[in-house]
């Protein structure tokens, strides 16, 4: 395993990118639906630009320090391949989790909304499930494949790949258990109903899963 940041200084650069990307996420959409005039091809836009710039300013910024995962199904894919340690990686979700949620709070706060909410967005069904193993697998998929062959490249990658995944997957590519969590609790543009949450998680597990098969074969040297 190779050397790198102490675990602190990477469980706070994990922390603070959830913090900023959940937080993202969460305000614009609610900015977006503020000012789209009830067009959510507008609103969807808006949100995708601002998703699509925040990953590559946070996985630039913070990717030599902890890798930027910002995400549960990064990290226990890393642990999975040996590249993270198994109880970094439950530090890992912990903090992306716990700091992540506080950035929807923190959107919350400065729209002037209630801070504590429930979503009633409904997001379920097969097409949906389907779009988020999708949506995962690419993720995985895309992350691995430039770290092996264009590792300056893997911000705009990420950020290019999540912009195209909210358009061409039917769940909007959530592609992330934590901020899954996260949008339950908010009752907003980005909103997912906590009940809807499990079989998402699920099916992104499923997809970075299946993932990690391919580019095991696809991009590690045979030994």
């Amino acid at each position: 395993m190779p050397d790198r940041p102490a675990l602190p200084r990477r469980l706070t650069a994990e922390a603070v990118g959830a913090f900023f990307l959940f937080a993202t996420v969460i305000g614009s959409g609610i900015m977006a639906e503020n000012l789209s005039r009830g067009s959510e091809a507008v609103a969807l836009l808006a949100n995708t630009i601002a998703t699509g710039a925040i990953l590559f300013v946070l996985i630039t910024m913070l990717g030599p320090i902890s890798g930027a995962h910002m995400n549960p199904a990064v990290s226990l894919v890393a642990a999975a391949r040996g590249e993270l340690r198994w109880a970094d990686a439950a530090l890992y979700v912990l903090a992306q989790l716990t700091f992540g949620i506080l950035g929807a709070w923190a959107a919350h706060l400065m729209f002037d909304l209630p801070t504590l909410q429930l979503s009633v967005k409904a997001r379920t069904g097969l097409g949906q499930w389907t779009g988020e193993a999708i949506a995962t697998f690419g993720l995985i998929l895309t992350i691995l494949g430039t770290v092996r062959h264009r590792a300056q490249w893997v911000p705009a990658s990420v950020a290019l790949y999540i912009t195209s995944a909210y358009w061409f997957t039917s769940s909007t590519s959530f592609a992330n258990p934590a901020i899954t969590v996260a949008r339950s609790l908010s009752d907003t543009f980005a909103g997912i109903a906590p009940a809807d949450v499990p079989l998402f998680v699920v099916a992104q597990l499923i997809g970075a899963a299946l993932a990690a098969l391919l580019a095991k074969f696809l991009f590690d040297e045979p030994r």
